[in-house]
C-alpha cells in the first residue's frame, strides 16, 4: 500500500511515517518548502513539496496514492484566521485531490475540540454527542469534519475521522517541554480543585488507532475517539511527572474564576481575530474534556499499550537524550 502523510516532520507525522515504514508501507510526506525533511528521507520516505493552503500547490500529490493520513494542522496560531485556513480550507484543498486522483481511503486527524467540553465529569464524550466546539479552534475542526463526512456520504471518498485528545510522547513541541518544567519547579498553578478529569492520547497509542482506521473495513465513514484506556484527574498527570522527575509537588491552587475570566478574556481576544496562547490555555484547564474510546475498542480492536506513567516516562527519557534540561 502506499500512503501520503501530511504533518510530516512533525511531532506525529514523524511517529507515524517511521511506524509505517516499519510495517512495509511505501510512504510520501507532503512537507512545505524550506521544512528540514532529513529525517524523514532517513525513513526511506519520498518527499513532495507543496501547501495546504495553496491548491495549485497539491496538483499531483495524491497521484497513486492508496490511503491519505491527514495529520497536519495548526492548534496555537498567531491569528484566529490561520485555523480555519489551515485546519479547514487545508483539509478541503486536500481531500478534493485525493479524490481527483481517485485515492481509496482518506484518514483525518480531528481533536476533541468540535465535541467541545464535559457538560458533566462523569459523562464521557462519545461519537454521538453533537458538535459543541471549543472556540475557533474547535470550529475549524468542526468544519473540516463536515466536509469530510459530505464527501463520504455523496460516494466520492472513503473516509474516517479519529479524534485524539491531549498528546504526549517523545519529540514532543516546546510547549510540552515547558510543561514539564513548570512541574520541575515543584509549585505549578493548578485551577480549582485538580479533579476535573482529562483524557490524554500517548503518542503511540494515536499511531495504533490510525493504522486501525486505514486498514479495518468497519473504520468507513465513521469517527472514532483515540485516547489512553482511561481519563486521569488534572492533579494525577501533574503528581505523575513530579514522581518520575523527583521532584516534591506543591501546586499553588487558583479559584475555578480565573480560569473562567481567562476563558472570557480569550472569548474577546478571538472575536477580534487575536489568539493568545497562554490565556486560551489557562481557559480551559479547570474543563472536563474527557471521551469514551469504546467505540474504538469494539469496532477497530484499539487497544491502547501505554498508560499516563509510561507515556510520560518515555516523554521525560527523550528529553533527556536530547539534551533538554528536565
Amino acid at each position: 500500500m502506499k500512503v501520503l502523510v501530511t504533518g510530516a516532520p512533525g511531532w506525529l507525522g514523524d511517529r507515524l511515517v517511521e511506524e509505517l515504514i516499519k510495517k512495509k508501507f511505501e510512504v510520501r510526506c507532503l512537507a512545505l518548502e524550506g521544512f528540514d525533511t532529513s529525517k524523514l528521507e532517513g525513513f526511506g520516505a519520498e518527499i513532495v513539496r507543496g501547501d495546504l493552503t495553496r491548491k495549485d500547490t497539491l496538483k499531483g500529490v495524491c497521484e497513486g496514492i492508496d490511503t491519505v493520513f491527514h495529520c497536519a494542522g495548526i492548534i496555537h496560531p498567531k491569528k484566529v484566521r490561520d485555523l480555519y485556513e489551515i485546519n479547514y480550507y487545508g483539509t478541503v484543498n486536500l481531500i478534493d485531490e485525493a479524490i481527483l486522483s481517485k485515492v481509496r481511503k482518506f484518514v483525518h486527524v480531528s481533536s476533541n475540540s468540535p465535541a467541545g467540553v464535559n457538560k458533566r465529569g462523569y459523562i464521557l464524550l462519545n461519537e454521538k454527542h453533537p458538535y459543541d466546539p471549543y472556540k475557533a479552534y474547535g470550529k475549524s475542526k468542526m468544519f473540516a469534519e463536515m466536509y469530510v463526512n459530505k464527501l463520504f456520504k455523496q460516494g466520492k471518498i472513503d473516509t474516517t475521522i479519529i479524534r485524539p485528545c491531549w498528546f504526549y510522547g517523545p519529540n514532543q513541541p516546546l510547549r510540552q517541554t515547558t510543561f514539564f518544567n513548570m512541574i520541575k519547579k515543584g509549585n505549578p498553578f493548578v485551577f480549582g480543585d485538580g479533579y476535573n478529569i482529562r483524557s490524554m492520547a500517548y503518542i503511540d497509542n494515536v499511531i495504533q488507532g490510525l493504522i486501525l482506521a486505514a486498514t479495518k473495513e468497519a473504520s468507513s465513514g465513521q469517527t472514532y475517539w483515540i485516547a489512553d484506556e482511561k481519563p486521569y484527574p488534572t492533579i494525577e498527570i501533574y503528581e505523575t511527572v513530579a514522581d518520575i522527575l523527583g521532584v516534591e509537588l506543591k501546586p499553588r491552587y487558583l479559584p475555578n474564576i480565573v480560569s473562567v475570566l481567562c476563558e472570557f478574556a480569550d472569548g474577546i481576544l478571538q472575536t477580534f481575530g487575536f489568539y493568545n496562547k497562554e490565556i486560551h490555555v489557562a481557559g480551559e484547564m479547570n474543563k472536563d474534556i474527557a471521551c469514551s474510546i469504546e467505540k474504538a475498542k469494539r469496532e477497530l480492536g484499539y487497544d491502547p499499550k501505554f498508560d499516563l506513567r509510561k507515556g510520560m516516562e518515555n516523554s521525560i527519557k527523550w528529553c533527556r537524550e536530547q539534551g533538554i534540561d528536565i
